[in-house]
């Protein structure tokens, strides 16, 4: 698999890490800084399992999960914007980077999903 995708997941998952310090001791928001902090830097862990597949269907599901993970991220991130506990700039970066790993994750998924006619 793609490593760019690896290292993108591991920063992402970094920027998340540092996101939920900061929520948890800045803002004192301690559920929803867990959620993201959860499934934010799963989407990262899940890929590197994808990397150690045993078969493509092992792969696909990884990869799967890797990808609701992500999409799981981008819900909390919209939910923590929209109560006013992180700002538009701060929900803009955050989102964007989640969004191409999405995409990303996505289009691997459609390739390693076998075809059905």
């Amino acid at each position: 698999m793609d490593n760019n995708l690896y290292q993108k997941a591991y920063a992402f998952a970094l920027r998340i890490i540092k996101m939920h310090r900061f929520l948890r001791d800045d803002k004192h928001e301690y559920i929803l800084s867990k959620q993201v902090l959860r499934c934010g830097t799963a989407i990262g862990a899940n890929i590197a399992e994808a990397n150690g597949a045993i078969s493509k269907n092992d792969f696909s599901s990884k990869i799967s999960i890797s990808y609701k993970e992500c999409l799981e991220t981008k819900y909390w991130l919209s939910l923590l914007k929209d109560s006013c506990i992180i700002s538009d700039d701060h929900f803009s970066s955050m989102h964007k980077d989640a969004d191409e790993l999405a995409k990303i994750l996505y289009t691997i998924l459609q390739k390693s999903r076998p075809r059905t006619y």
